[in-house]
């Protein structure tokens, strides 16, 4: 009896060349079903947000579709004791905002025209010419490209989800993923290749600690500034505070963006409405409050210090996803930057370790 043919051991190229394909080709399919992916996208966010809980519950000897049930209740009860409160406030003032803008801007046009026309006396007319057209220039290239990033985001939300399948889909899609979250977990680890499985369950290990870090705490920490800043505006009585406070803290999910919106908006509306700039500084130590919390309590205790994903990078990652894939690529940016944050420091590791740096022999 002849023995069977041991096949050769896979190269390097050849384990390469398999992986950089399967890669690829979910990239494509990705990219081709990116118009129904957000209600998963969502189910999924809400399952790993929530899974902490579910694994708790389960611990007090609860089954696990039960703990599944009762945190998916407990979170939509939240979401809509949040809404029933917070929508008719943040409805009128929204509207307030949008009656007074006009009258707004004229404010603001007729305080900067004496310094504007102070300006155009001081420059000669081939100077003035050059900055106008310059100022054109930058102006309508920033504004195109502002516009672009906007609208691709709100526009793919509202073409790509429809009401009815987020508010039924991702419910479904959040319970299953919850009820076998583990599950999934243990049956994917059992995929894995084996020479390489100690490796992947680090750096999976690593991402999972970073996305953690990341998008449970900086959730918790957007939710308590955006509180603190429209309480605390709202107690000065300043004109849409509570509007305002709540987009700033929603948007500081991207790093420095929302405390910069809060507080240019906010002490520009305070500018017009109060007569004393003692107003005006107290709206504007409100932010600088605000940040010394964040900076110094909220961001230590639930983000940490060990996260590893760069403000700069955050922020790119969240505007290039909008740009790629409106609202679901928003969503996907924060764990794809976090998976490739890893990967690249995983990478550079090996790279010190290696002859290519040290310039030993292999």
């Amino acid at each position: 009896m002849t023995p069977e043919p041991v096949p050769p051991p896979l190269t390097f190229r050849r384990q390469l060349r398999f992986w950089l394909l399967g890669a690829l080709l979910l990239i494509v399919l990705l990219w081709l079903l990116r118009g129904i992916l957000l209600p998963f996208v969502l189910g999924m966010a809400i399952a790993y947000m929530l899974d902490p809980v579910t694994d708790r519950l389960e611990r007090w000897r609860l089954p696990r579709w039960l703990a599944a049930t009762l945190v998916l209740l407990s979170f939509a009860l939240l979401a809509i004791l949040a809404l029933v409160l917070l929508v008719p406030l943040v409805e009128a003032q929204v509207a307030g905002l949008v009656a007074d803008l006009p009258a707004l801007v004229n404010s603001l046009r007729a305080r900067a025209q004496p310094f504007v026309e102070g300006l155009v006396e001081r420059l000669s007319p081939e100077d003035l010419e050059r900055l106008r057209g310059a100022a054109g220039d930058y102006a309508g290239t920033v504004v195109g490209w502002l516009a672009g990033v906007v609208t691709g985001i709100f526009s793919g939300a509202v073409t790509l989800v429809d009401v009815l399948s987020v508010l039924v889909i991702t419910p479904v899609v959040a319970f299953y993923l919850l009820r076998d979250w583990d599950v999934l977990v243990a049956r994917i680890d059992g995929w894995l290749p084996q020479q390489h499985a100690p490796v992947i369950r680090a750096q999976a290990a690593e991402v999972d600690r970073t996305l953690a870090g990341f998008v449970r705490g900086q959730a918790t920490v957007c939710l308590t500034l955006g509180l603190i800043y429209g309480l605390a505006l709202s107690a000065v009585r300043l004109e849409f505070g509570l509007v305002i406070g709540l987009i700033a803290g929603l948007l500081s999910f991207v790093p420095y963006v929302g405390s910069l919106v809060g507080f240019v908006a906010s002490v520009g509306i305070a500018f017009f409405q109060y007569d004393s700039w003692t107003m005006v500084g107290v709206v504007a130590a409100i932010f600088f409050a605000g940040q010394a919390v964040e900076g110094n309590v909220l961001t230590p205790k639930l983000v940490g210090d060990r996260v590893g994903l760069h403000p700069v990078w955050v922020i790119f990652a969240v505007m290039a996803g909008g740009s790629l894939a409106g609202f679901t690529g928003v969503l996907l940016a924060v764990p794809v930057a976090a998976v490739i944050g890893v990967l690249v420091r995983f990478a550079l590791s090996r790279y010190l370790t290696s002859p290519y740096y040290t310039g030993a022999a292999p």
